[in-house]
């Protein structure tokens, strides 16, 4: 790894054919790739649409452009058929994990989307699919694991009630792979950080709205807030360090 590795998060896009949405990815997407001599990777955790359908994957495919190294999976706006159809040139049923090794670390985003349901669950094939890329690796390779739904409570109530579930199995795996230096996601729409099975977890925030938490006001969605970026620094300690970002679009 060289010294000093930087992955660009974003989440939550949810593409929708509104210029508004649109304008808000093109925002992030110019603030990242205009500094891109300084970034080793971009990472995506789902949602790229709002509804999934074929139209708003079209306009994904052609707004999400980088020089960077880029790895993506899916949330529970998506669909999993013209996600692949898309980005993958394969119109099947595939779960969206996806494996790259960027300059000494190792990214790894597991598909935890449950096609028809908002929240999100890591099946076994999926599970054993991310042991095998971390007994593959080269021992001692930093790792961050990604996915879309967080696997802890965030005290964000409806949120909350669609998170991913079913993560003691995932706990068991961490144990196993000192190597995994943290977790990354989205789907709450809020910058956060927090720790799960004894790793830092950290949170990009929307892109295309934030949402609030219960003291910020009685409506879900907070309208002033603008989009957002994480990025994620990892040293030569493997500790990483997260920054965010508002992009004014």
């Amino acid at each position: 790894m060289s010294e000093m590795f930087v992955v660009a998060h974003i989440s939550d896009l949810h593409f929708n054919g509104s210029e508004h949405h649109r304008s808000r990815v093109e925002s992030v997407l110019h603030y990242i790739n205009s500094r891109a001599e300084g970034i080793d990777a971009l990472l995506i955790t789902g949602d790229l649409v709002d509804r999934g359908t074929a139209a708003e994957y079209d306009e994904a495919f052609e707004t999400i452009h980088s020089p960077l190294p880029t790895v993506i999976t899916i949330g529970n706006h998506d669909d999993r058929e013209h996600y692949n159809d898309r980005f993958r040139h394969d119109p099947s049923l595939a779960h969206a994990n996806s494996s790259l090794t960027v300059n000494g670390v190792q990214l790894l985003l597991v598909d935890s989307s449950i096609p028809g349901r908002a929240g999100g669950y890591i099946d076994d094939d999926d599970l054993d699919w991310l042991e095998d890329q971390l007994h593959d690796a080269e021992p001692g390779t930093p790792a961050l694991v990604a996915f879309h739904h967080p696997p802890v409570t965030v005290h964000m109530s409806y949120m909350d009630t669609i998170r991913q579930t079913g993560e003691e199995r995932l706990a068991e795996l961490v144990d196993r792979y000192p190597n995994i230096v943290a977790f990354l996601c989205g789907h709450i729409h809020s910058a956060a950080v927090t720790t799960f099975a004894g790793r830092p977890l950290c949170v990009a925030p929307g892109v295309s709205s934030t949402l609030n938490l219960p003291f910020e006001g009685s409506g879900v969605l907070n309208e002033g807030q603008p989009p957002g970026i994480a990025f994620h620094l990892i040293g030569d300690d493997n500790r990483i360090v997260t920054h965010f970002r508002a992009v004014m679009d």
